[in-house]
């Protein structure tokens, strides 16, 4: 294995900073929670999670922290939740790619929810 020179060293420590700084949610305001139970995968979760942190990465939405919760079933799924301070909670059921780019675009980025796809959640019977 080839030796490492300080500047490599620095390149890789700073590459990683930026990477774990995406994950703390200090300083964010907006918090996208994406539903990721077995349920949930199995109708596109992992597609939608994937197609908004791509997007939200692509628009510089800096203030946007994303993660993952357990299953939103029986709610339609994939569940997207969003808080922001300026919509306050919205829920999205039967998310695809597609709604997944609307919600970073029209949402995130404009402050307009997509009626159409708004829920409210529903908890599962006893």
């Amino acid at each position: 294995m080839a030796k490492l020179s300080l500047s490599d060293l620095h390149a890789i420590r700073d590459r990683e900073e930026k990477n774990l700084r995406k994950r703390n949610i200090h300083g964010r305001d907006v918090h996208v929670v994406v539903a990721m139970g077995t349920s949930g995968i199995n109708a596109g979760a992992k597609l939608v999670l994937n197609t908004i942190a791509d997007e939200v990465e692509k628009a510089g939405l800096e203030n946007v922290i994303i993660t993952q919760t357990g299953s939103a079933a029986p709610n339609p799924e994939p569940v997207v939740e969003v808080f922001s301070p300026k919509t306050g909670l919205v829920v999205y059921g039967g998310v695809d790619a597609e709604t997944a780019r609307r919600i970073v675009s029209e949402h995130l980025q404009n402050g307009k929810i997509l009626e159409e796809k708004r829920i409210e959640l529903t908890e599962k019977e006893q």
